[in-house]
């Protein structure tokens, strides 16, 4: 680290790590506690993004990894600052985004004596919801213990990490040379399957009269995009892909399936399903339909292409396990497939694509009497944004309108809600996505509900000068919330799920954006055109109608059929009579 009589502080041990690590961006709100890590980021020249709430930063910082494959760094204070970005960790964790939180912590000397923003024990609770935690004992630890908790981050299956920092351990010194070495900071090994596991993945294909692929989040590198659309044609297999693997292949590809609803989609057709379905890193829970066999069927073979073993085999058998990388293991199938004839699937992957063609035409001229229809207002945004640009989808009945339309051209360009459901992730995602990607156009899709989390966040959109285009379809309710209760206990019922009077786009104006409202769809063109065009953060508020329920909300419900004994539990399985 230098010359024995050399005193280096903590802060800037640790900037120096980040910055060998290839950090360039930190997302943050000022706290003392990381004074000395603030000085050594300007010394080592690495920007500070500052954001206006914790949670905000913490989302930013998945964003920027999600969208770039780097990893994603957030400093936060101690104690209020830390729980307020409790949320952004487990969001992180739970989707799989490498980001590493540095929290401050008051003095180790101070313990047990009530001091400012202690009395909580930070790691215990960040155990639970982050891929690993540690807090850091000494100062000349920083380097090695920062290193590890970057390895954590971006190997195996990527995921959150918290690195707690005492105040007195930052901004301590110690001699340069007694500094532990940050080793190991660009290990990222890329697994690939066996010979056998590609021979076997090319057997079952070749046995298979309607196979699908599945791609999932961690599927949505741009290697999977080049490895798949080699190999595509070749196949002939339909790729369906969760929303935030959307743009795996390019808008209009003839095999791009869609969402993996279509699947059940089909099977209530009357249509056969498939008999193998590959999740290409894609994970089994509620949105792919969860124990139904509604998505996957139970009587289908399945392979899973999973980086963690572990995650493999959730909720059922597989015929074989892949714990690989995606990309490898296409790579590996395309050799496994040399001289092997595979059946004509023509017909089946026309059956099964056409089933997002339908799903488009049933609302392409949709109307609604109370205002804007929703659909009509996500395909307005589409089609002004381009497939260029990065989506950001928040809300609950907002996203899912969003995602139907949203037709990127590359990976990792859709960023929505994963396994933890977490509203208001959108200001901070738009965020960190623009500072990943200044060369791209970003729209946020939201609901008023959603929007309402951190509004507060355009103020920073305003002073970084991001040109952000928000959209919020603003339907004064909670959407999935009211059509939720109105489908349970009829629709004249609601409990605490509207949210009428709000005027957002007066609210943007106020922060320094450009702001529109519309409540007439043949105004909508224009006034995106307005908000693409002004070069500084934008909010156009559409006034839709909050009569319209999207279809997702009915499937989240699980209807019950009537006089049965079933008891109906929203998002989750019904209960069956009797228990």
């Amino acid at each position: 680290m230098g010359q024995p009589d050399i005193r280096v502080t903590g802060g800037d041990l640790l900037a120096r790590t980040l910055k060998a690590a290839g950090v360039e961006t930190i997302f943050a709100l000022h706290g003392g506690h990381h004074e000395a890590l603030f000085k050594g980021c300007v010394d080592h020249d690495i920007a500070l993004v500052d954001v206006r709430h914790e949670a905000a930063a913490g989302h930013a910082a998945d964003a920027y990894a999600r969208t770039t494959g780097k990893l994603g760094v957030c400093v936060i204070t101690a104690g209020p600052g830390y729980a307020n970005a409790t949320a952004a960790i487990a969001n992180a964790q739970l989707d799989g985004a490498p980001v590493l939180f540095i929290i401050g912590a008051p003095p180790l000397r101070e313990v047990e004596t009530n001091p400012l923003q202690g009395g909580i024990d930070q790691i215990a609770m960040a155990r639970p919801i982050s891929k690993w935690a540690l807090s850091i004992p000494a100062t000349e630890r920083i380097p090695d213990l920062a290193a590890m908790a970057i390895r954590k981050a971006m190997t195996g299956r990527k995921g959150a990490v918290v690195l707690e920092v005492p105040i007195d351990i930052l901004h301590m010194s110690v001699p340069a040379a007694r500094a532990t070495p940050a080793a190991g900071l660009h290990v990222q090994p890329t697994p690939a399957p066996s010979p056998a596991e590609a021979w076997r993945l090319a057997d079952l294909l070749a046995t298979a009269e309607r196979p699908a692929i599945i791609v999932g989040l961690e599927g949505a590198t741009p290697g999977v995009a080049s490895a798949l659309a080699g190999l595509s044609e070749r196949l002939g297999v339909p790729v369906f892909t969760k929303p935030q693997a959307g743009g795996v292949l390019p808008p209009g590809h003839p095999l791009d399936a869609g969402a993996p609803g279509g699947l059940a989609a089909l099977a209530m057709s009357g249509a056969p399903g498939p008999d193998l379905v590959i999740l290409l890193g894609a994970r089994l829970g509620l949105m792919l339909g969860g124990r139904s066999g509604g998505i996957v069927p139970h009587a289908a073979r399945v392979v899973q292409v999973c980086a963690d073993a572990g995650e493999i085999g959730r909720l059922r058998d597989v015929d074989l396990a892949i714990a690989a990388d995606g990309r490898e293991t296409l790579m590996a199938l395309a050799e496994a497939l040399d001289g092997v004839r595979l059946p004509d699937w023509r017909g089946w992957a026309a059956q099964a694509c056409g089933i997002k063609a339908a799903s488009a035409a049933a609302f392409a001229d949709a109307r609604a009497a109370g205002g804007v229809h929703p659909y009509r207002a996500a395909q307005a945004v589409a089609e002004a944004a381009g497939p260029e640009a990065v989506y950001v989808l928040d809300g609950g009945e907002a996203a899912s309108w969003a995602a139907m339309t949203a037709a990127p051209n590359a990976p990792g360009r859709v960023l929505t809600h994963g396994y933890l459901g977490c509203l208001g992730i959108g200001p901070g995602f738009a965020i960190g996505a623009q500072l990943a990607h200044p060369e791209r156009r970003v729209v946020q899709v939201t609901g008023d509900g959603a929007m309402g989390f951190h509004i507060q966040e355009l103020d920073t959109m305003v002073r970084h000068r991001l040109p952000i285009v928000t959209v919020v379809l603003n339907n004064q309710v909670w959407g999935m919330s009211i059509h939720g209760q109105q489908l349970m206990f009829g629709e004249n019922y609601n409990v605490i799920s509207k949210l009428a009077g709000t005027r957002y786009a007066d609210i943007a104006s106020s922060f320094g954006c450009h702001a529109e409202r519309v409540e007439d769809e043949a105004e909508l063109p224009a006034a995106l055109a307005r908000a693409f065009a002004a070069g500084r953060p934008a909010l156009v508020e559409v006034m839709t109608d909050p009569d319209v329920v999207h279809p997702v909300t009915v499937s989240m419900l699980g209807q019950v059929k009537e006089g049965g004994g079933e008891t109906m539990i929203p998002y989750y399985e019904n209960i069956p009579e009797g228990v």
